[in-house]
């Protein structure tokens, strides 16, 4: 089994041989951690593109523009307008394919007018064991996904950030705002809105790990189901007023506590 020392190292020879490239960036873990190293070993020849979108919150676009400062990696940001498209406001369970294809192709054509050699985005080695539309899209516009190719799975990414300092090492995991909204309920601007005020009272209550989802029933007010770690559940009760004022103020018609708690999509 190849160490993590040999890993880094052909980490560190995917980067260098792909230079000059564009770095799709969103602050989670493991694209913080790919354009830190992109930015330690080719310098201002890495570029990090955030995509502004409805489906990202405002609050997370801010932290993910400071990380990337702190680490002096150059970002650039651009609007994306995949909410503009049926095929993913519909919200069909291939959603995550058109976000990505409306990403890559913005990408692809900065990188082209600029020079750049390659595009790559934080897809990991755990994640080939997973289902994930947005890989077909990146195979169509020829993104490479330097992580995955070095072999580094979630657990040595977030090591090798706690040795660099970044502040994404022990982050959770944060998708889009619009996996919040069940197949085949549409992916409104509102709902995404709506979940975004959920989450941040969640997050100004002190919890850490959660989920805000947006529920529509016919003829009824959207119905927010809350969903909290196993382990930040004792607070709940604690709390239950005040949670239930802030998300009732987020714009919900009732509010829904999932007594099993936020166990992630594997589980």
């Amino acid at each position: 089994m190849e160490d993590t020392g040999a890993k880094r190292q052909k980490l560190t020879r995917i980067l260098r041989d792909s230079a000059p490239l564009v770095v799709a960036y969103s602050g989670g873990v493991d694209s913080a951690f790919l354009l830190a190293e992109a930015h330690r070993i080719v310098g201002d020849r890495a570029l990090g593109v955030i995509a502004d979108s409805p489906s990202l919150p405002r609050a997370a676009l801010d932290e993910a523009l400071a990380v990337a400062r702190a680490m002096g990696a150059v970002v650039e940001v651009v609007k994306t307008l995949e909410l503009d498209n049926p095929d993913y406001s519909s919200n069909p369970p291939n959603r995550c394919y058109f976000c990505k294809a409306e990403l890559f192709q913005r990408l692809d054509h900065l990188a082209a007018s600029r020079g750049y050699r390659a595009i790559a985005y934080g897809e990991n080695a755990d994640d080939m064991n997973d289902d994930r539309p947005g890989r077909s899209a990146a195979a169509e516009f020829q993104i490479i996904a330097p992580l995955r190719d070095a072999g580094l799975t979630k657990a040595e990414i977030r090591a090798f950030s706690r040795e660099l300092g970044l502040p994404t090492a022990d982050a959770p995991a944060q998708p889009c705002l619009s996996s919040r909204i069940p197949w085949g309920t549409p992916v409104t601007i509102d709902a995404l809105a709506m979940v975004e005020r959920g989450e941040e009272h969640l997050k100004s209550l002190g919890f850490r790990v959660f989920r805000v989802r947006h529920i529509v029933e016919r003829g009824l007010p959207p119905r927010a189901k809350v969903l909290v770690a196993p382990e930040e559940m004792p607070r709940i009760a604690d709390l239950a007023a005040r949670l239930e004022q802030g998300i009732l103020a987020a714009g919900y018609g009732s509010i829904e506590i999932d007594p099993d708690g936020y166990r992630g999509p594997s589980l």
